[in-house]
């Protein structure tokens, strides 16, 4: 998910971790049996599919690759057997899969239908013609920015772009691991590595988009003031990545 105003960031914040932590009651007031996930991504577990994401067979159960139904979800690997590196083309697809998943053109609407009620740019003007603007905006934040840090970084720098779902553990716990992992990512290598595909590659997304925003709003400060926004969205949606799983098995009886 690409950008919000920092006006209104501390209240969806605080929306988001309320919503973490409904998550994670509604897995244990469902059932009492839990979840036979590994403690952590190991390479040296039993074998198992090539990582991308695979496509749900059940046409009741909600795919996998969407969190609550609508929100894009290619980048993220519920996978309890061995762990394979992706493919530089594969790591491209998981970007354009983010990027281009029909869902996807709904939730930069929504982004752009925020900033547009806020009136973050005001050059932009309103009605039809403004909100074209917004949703342009919104959807080439979205699509850059998942580009850089789920694909053209990760294939530079040898580093997988998935967030590994841990599955076990206390709230607490896995929420701490769903933080970590915006800072510490896995190598082609299967070492723990410095997760500089997605700190930079926000940043030069960010960057990027001085070229399509008004030029009042093309300074330092906003630019960093977008990274930074962008990092702690990207954070709090790992967090939502890792809990989504336990509600969907719950709901679905599995």
């Amino acid at each position: 998910m690409r950008r919000l105003r920092a006006c209104s960031f501390l209240p969806i914040v605080c929306r988001v971790l309320l919503f973490g932590n409904l998550l994670f009651q509604c897995v244990v007031t469902a059932g009492q049996e839990p979840a036979a996930l590994p403690d952590a991504p190991s390479a040296t577990q039993t074998q198992s599919r090539p990582s991308v994401p695979k496509q749900n067979n059940d046409q009741q159960e909600p795919s996998k690759n969407h969190i609550l139904w609508i929100i894009p979800n290619y980048r993220s690997d519920e996978n309890s057997g061995e762990i394979k590196s992706l493919t530089p083309a594969e790591k491209m697809k998981v970007s354009l899969d983010d990027s281009f998943d029909p869902s996807a053109f709904l939730v930069a609407g929504i982004f752009a239908g925020i900033s547009m009620a806020e009136r973050q740019y005001t050059s932009f003007g309103t009605g039809a013609q403004g909100f074209g603007k917004y949703y342009g905006g919104a959807l080439a934040d979205q699509a850059i920015g998942n580009i850089m840090t789920e694909g053209l970084f990760p294939v530079a720098l040898h580093q997988d772009p998935r967030y590994f779902v841990r599955g076990t553990g206390g709230f607490c716990k896995r929420t701490g691991y769903a933080i970590s992992r915006e800072f510490i990512t896995r190598g082609d290598d299967g070492l723990n590595h410095f997760n500089t595909s997605e700190l930079a590659g926000n940043a030069v997304a960010a960057g990027i988009s001085n070229l399509y925003y008004p030029a009042a709003d093309r300074s330092f400060g906003n630019t960093a003031n977008k990274w930074g926004q962008q990092i702690a969205l990207d954070t709090l949606f790992n967090v939502t990545k890792e809990f989504w799983p336990d509600v969907r098995n719950k709901l679905f009886k599995h």
